[in-house]
């Protein structure tokens, strides 16, 4: 069975619903390796490179976003809508904020700038809520 993707034609694959799957059910943003780790004893003969493959494909077709914050792997996000994220400097945690999306940045850009903004990806930098409580006992 084919499914139709804006990317291209890709067929179904269990390894690819479950990736998905485990994306929707964390609020961590995993790794690659993480998503690797909970899915080979279920999938014995699933590579890392199958699991890259299919983390593109997701992303192809719209249904995660790969997120890049400068560190040494790659993070992933079944939440597509556009939003910010708060980063723990401690900890590396990556929290989604929900805060509205201030589209006045683009224009100011685009009114102080030759470039035309189209969105704005904003992280926030600092310690999260768990962090600032253990360092509070």
């Amino acid at each position: 069975m084919e499914k139709k993707s804006e990317g291209g034609p890709y067929r179904k694959s269990m390894q690819r619903d479950r990736i998905l799957e485990l994306l929707r059910g964390a609020a961590t943003h995993p790794t690659a390796n993480w998503l690797y780790g909970r899915l080979r004893k279920e999938f014995p003969d699933l590579s890392m490179g199958t699991v890259y493959r299919n983390l593109g494909v997701l992303a192809e077709q719209g249904l995660i976003n790969r997120i890049d914050f400068g560190s040494t792997f790659d993070r992933f996000d079944a939440n597509t809508k556009h939003h910010y994220h708060f980063i723990c400097e401690s900890c590396g945690a990556i929290i989604d904020l929900e805060l509205a999306i201030d589209e006045s940045l683009n224009e100011r850009v685009n009114s102080t700038s030759r470039h035309k903004a189209r969105r704005n990806d904003i992280q926030f930098r600092g310690i999260c809520e768990k962090c600032a409580s253990k360092g509070k006992k």
